[in-house]
């Protein structure tokens, strides 16, 4: 017995939006159980974290990507294929450093905010995407690259986009392991 062409696909779509709109329910239970934004901020953070140091197994097993040789390829490779493969859309990429080791994700589109509004004006400094931070932070530090990740602005704030910044925090050569002899 064979499967109709369109039916995974539908599945994907529908799998999507439960997502969103489980994650919705979610941070709206955080706001309930919280009463400072900074809290459901930290929170939804620290859980983005789990997830990312698990679902970084799943992407390099996936993707069957190369190891990445710079910053730059870093956040190419989490702006096209890691957004891509798990949110279904692509971000640009700007280094925003001399030094190499800023870099801004700039989302046209966030499909975590699809069935969102806007935020209600006494949740003015909630951070709603934060859980992203949080993932992209984790699964970074599981392939050994400690990161700063914060959202620099976001659309549901009036922000014209949503962009996230990533600031790399050792220099590339440190990265480097001698080998013992």
């Amino acid at each position: 017995m064979s499967r109709p062409p369109g039916r995974k696909q539908e599945n994907r779509k529908i799998s999507r939006e439960l997502f969103v709109l489980t994650y919705g329910a979610l941070v709206a239970q955080l706001c309930k159980d919280y009463e400072k934004d900074e809290d459901v901020n930290i929170c939804l953070d620290r859980m983005g974290y789990s997830i990312g140091i698990r679902l970084i197994d799943d992407f390099l097993a996936r993707s069957a990507v190369k190891k990445c040789r710079s910053y730059s390829e870093t956040a190419d490779m989490i702006a096209q294929v890691a957004f891509k493969m798990y949110l279904g859309v692509t971000a640009s990429v700007s280094c925003s450093s001399a030094a190499g080791n800023e870099f801004s994700l700039i989302l046209d589109k966030n499909p975590l905010v699809d069935f969102v509004e806007e935020l209600p004006a006494e949740r003015a400094s909630l951070c709603y995407c934060n859980l992203l931070c949080g993932v992209i932070r984790g699964a970074l530090e599981m392939v050994h690259l400690a990161a700063e990740v914060t959202f620099l602005q976001d659309r549901l704030k009036g922000d014209a986009v949503t962009e996230i910044g990533i600031t790399f925090l050792r220099k590339a050569e440190d990265r480097k392991h001698k080998r013992n002899k």
